[in-house]
């Protein structure tokens, strides 16, 4: 394992806390994540359902947890089901946990073989009244695949059509949102891990060479602090796709005169990191380029001091949306006459700034919560303002990770922004 897993008393908590909401006479069942076939006998690499992770550590495939903390048996209120580490298993696969190192991370006392799920799981089962289940739950993306959470819900519900069945999400969402000290302290190793990265990658940076092989400069050192890798497919991209928002493709050569949009974050112990830079491809902003990232660069520090208790993500848009509004003004997008007559179901400056400013950070860089949740100091958001200009193949976007507070704390402080940094930072290549 490359990261010293959190300790288990996070876990007893969660799971504590998730317990107090749930009804009584109930059991909640949480399993692991699909293992994707990638060909023939080869697997996609596993990443561990967050849900599970965030109620007892357990990074591993063919995982699954029962609470039950009705149940007459004692033995049975909290359960885990992991693989058998068979010597076979363990010489094609290598190391997998023993009952005791699951104990060890989770806090969890009765630790059980999958073997045995059936016929555990249905005495379970038959003693309680509700079964909570977790299903992804984001209002902008609909999962339609035949997830392992979604086939076992519908396993269940044939097998027990007489029970009643619950949402776990939004027992757990709010949970998860607001992060404990412990998992603060991972998102800022995540995000110093994705601030060296930058700094690696930057020195590599100069005309003629190829975006992939800045995302090698990235991966390089990612892997090499001891994340696992990308928290997303990162976005390599130079001229005029720095105006494609999702460009991942990374496989074109850098021009003279481009700038070189970075979009990328490290993994670490499960924890994402979330950064944006732009920098010019041969050291020097044009002008006009300077105008734009000057304007964005504004925005960006205006808004960190914004994330505070009692804010919300529509509150954080809306200050954004008029200061684009002012800067776009500047740079001659459009007039002030213009966006008096503006349709405002189409207002101007979407043609220039498509994106929302925030989204939450946690174990998913996009992770749980909705826009109109009220800012909780513990909670951590992006801030990522920025300006796509495609008739002039510019797009400047700047990104950081916030933790709300009375003080905001940027978990990237320091890394270079300002324009003299970044230029800078390509003069030493």
């Amino acid at each position: 394992m490359k990261y010293t897993p959190l300790h288990s008393d996070f876990y007893k908590i969660n799971r504590r806390n998730v317990v107090s909401e749930m009804r009584e006479q109930s059991v909640a069942i949480l399993v692991s994540n699909d293992e994707f076939p990638r060909c023939g006998d080869t697997m996609h690499p596993f990443r561990q359902n967050s849900e599970l992770l965030y109620l007892c550590g357990i990074d591993q495939e063919e995982t699954t947890l029962m609470l039950a903390p009705w149940h007459p048996n004692p033995d049975y209120r909290e359960v885990l089901f992991i693989k058998n580490p068979s010597p076979e298993m363990v010489v094609w696969y290598g190391h997998r946990l023993s009952k005791e190192e699951a104990s060890a991370i989770s806090g969890i006392r009765t630790i059980l073989f999958t073997d045995s799920f059936n016929t555990i799981s249905h005495d379970i089962i038959v003693n309680s009244q509700s079964v909570y289940l977790h299903l992804p739950e984001n209002p902008r993306l609909k999962i339609d695949l035949p997830t392992q959470e979604i086939c076992f819900a519908k396993k269940l519900k044939k097998e027990y059509p007489l029970h009643t069945y619950e949402r776990l999400a939004p027992i757990l969402y709010p949970l998860r949102n607001v992060k404990h000290p412990e998992e603060l302290r991972m998102l800022k190793r995540a995000c110093e891990i994705t601030g060296a990265a930058f700094l690696r990658a930057s020195q590599a940076v100069k005309p003629g060479k190829y975006e992939y092989e800045i995302e090698a400069e990235l991966t390089y050192e990612m892997l090499r602090q001891g994340a696992s890798g990308h928290s997303f497919a990162p976005i390599v991209a130079s001229g005029k796709d720095t105006c494609i928002l999702h460009y991942i493709k990374n496989d074109k050569r850098m021009e003279d005169g481009d700038l070189l949009l970075l979009d990328f974050g490290a993994e670490y112990g499960n924890y994402a990191g979330d950064c944006s830079r732009t920098i010019p491809v041969n050291g020097k902003f044009s002008p006009r380029q300077k105008a734009i990232y000057n304007a964005v660069l504004a925005i960006y520090k205006e808004t960190i001091p914004l994330f505070k208790p009692g804010m919300t993500i529509h509150k954080i848009n809306d200050f954004v949306f008029r200061r684009m509004e002012e800067e776009m003004i500047k740079l001659g997008l459009f007039t002030a006459e213009e966006v008096k007559n503006q349709n405002p179901a189409a207002p101007l400056f979407k043609k220039y700034y498509m994106h929302n400013t925030s989204h939450f950070i946690g174990m998913d860089v996009h992770d749980v919560g909705q826009r109109d949740w009220i800012f909780q100091p513990g909670q951590v958001l992006s801030c990522e303002p920025g300006i796509y200009i495609a008739e002039e193949g510019i797009g400047v976007r700047i990104e950081t990770n916030v933790v709300v507070g009375e003080t905001p704390i940027d978990l990237m402080e320091g890394l270079a922004v300002e324009i003299k940094e970044i230029e800078k930072l390509i003069s030493n290549n």
